[in-house]
């Protein structure tokens, strides 16, 4: 009789990759990079354990959307007070906070609990060409 695998966490092996995100579109790249960090584009994928890789984005600044979404596309957000509901739209946060766009969006394409708050740690933004992880050795990934 075969056994069904699961995949123990000292069978995971992590990789480091970086992304450059000039000119790439926005929801594009999240969903690639959402399945690295979630570790489906491995053999082992199980559920339920966390066997993704990290990846580092860089040029986060230089990221494209299709449309008139740049005045069009609201974020919200809540400060539990009455009248607390802040809104920010999309151009905006561009300007201000780029990285924020991205890891916002690849939030929203893993699980919602304890265990996508756990591969969300393992996706670094940056808003400009440089990073700190040179020590890594991380493999440059074409999307």
């Amino acid at each position: 009789m075969k056994r069904t695998y699961v995949t123990k966490p000292e069978d995971i092996e992590r990789n480091w990759y970086v992304v450059d995100a000039s000119g790439k579109t926005l929801g594009r790249l999240a969903s690639e990079v959402a399945q690295i960090v979630r570790g489906k584009h491995k053999p082992i994928f199980s559920p339920s354990v966390d066997a993704g890789d990290y990846v580092i984005v860089v040029n986060a600044e230089r990221i494209h959307v299709t449309g008139d979404k740049r005045a069009q596309k609201i974020y919200y957000r809540h400060s539990g007070y009455p009248g607390g509901l802040k809104e920010v739209s999309l151009g905006r946060m561009l300007d201000e906070h780029p990285t924020r766009v991205i890891t916002h969006a690849v939030r929203g394409m893993l699980p919602k609990n304890r265990l996508g708050r756990a591969m969300l740690k393992k996706l670094k933004v940056y808003a400009g060409p440089n990073h700190p992880h040179q020590a890594q050795q991380p493999e440059p990934l074409e999307l």
